[in-house]
């Protein structure tokens, strides 16, 4: 595991999300399945979305538009166990005509230590073409008045 630097640039506008720990989540030992972690960014992914004005349960169907992933990348810093609770810190990186780049840090509140951190890059795509497609212009807007500045 590496140790945790935070990258948050000042003034940064972050979005919170939290989730408990569950069975499902941990191997045998206990400890926060490395894979898990993606589940937890997201649903902090959809937080954000949502407080953005974006609820991933219409906002697909209503601008006509997916946003596969492109590019990941994870940190792991420090376990997390079963029952503990995980805040989800989200900020933007990069909103491109066709992309959009956040991190997420997981912090365990139990320990006050960052667990993981998760870099995600998106692609837009056309739901019916399957090809690259700008944002929509209403979504690209709000994520831009979201990034630091």
């Amino acid at each position: 595991m590496t140790q945790f630097r935070d990258t948050l640039p000042p003034g940064a506008k972050t979005f919170e999300a939290r989730l408990q720990v569950q069975w499902a989540d941990v191997d045998i030992a206990g400890i926060m399945y490395f894979a898990a972690y993606w589940r937890f960014a997201e649903y902090a992914e959809m937080e954000f979305f949502a407080e953005l004005g974006f609820p991933y349960n219409t906002v697909f169907e209503h601008l006509d538009f997916w946003l596969p992933r492109v590019k990941i990348d994870a940190e792991y810093h420090a376990p997390a166990l079963m029952g503990d609770w995980l805040r989800m810190r989200t900020h933007l990186e990069r909103v491109g005509a066709s992309s959009v780049r956040w991190r997420t840090v997981v912090f365990n509140e139990r320990t006050g230590e960052a667990s993981a951190a998760m870099t995600l890059t998106v692609a837009c795509m056309n739901r019916e073409t399957k090809r690259s497609m700008p944002l929509p212009q209403s979504l690209r807007e709000r994520l831009i008045a979201a990034l630091p500045g």
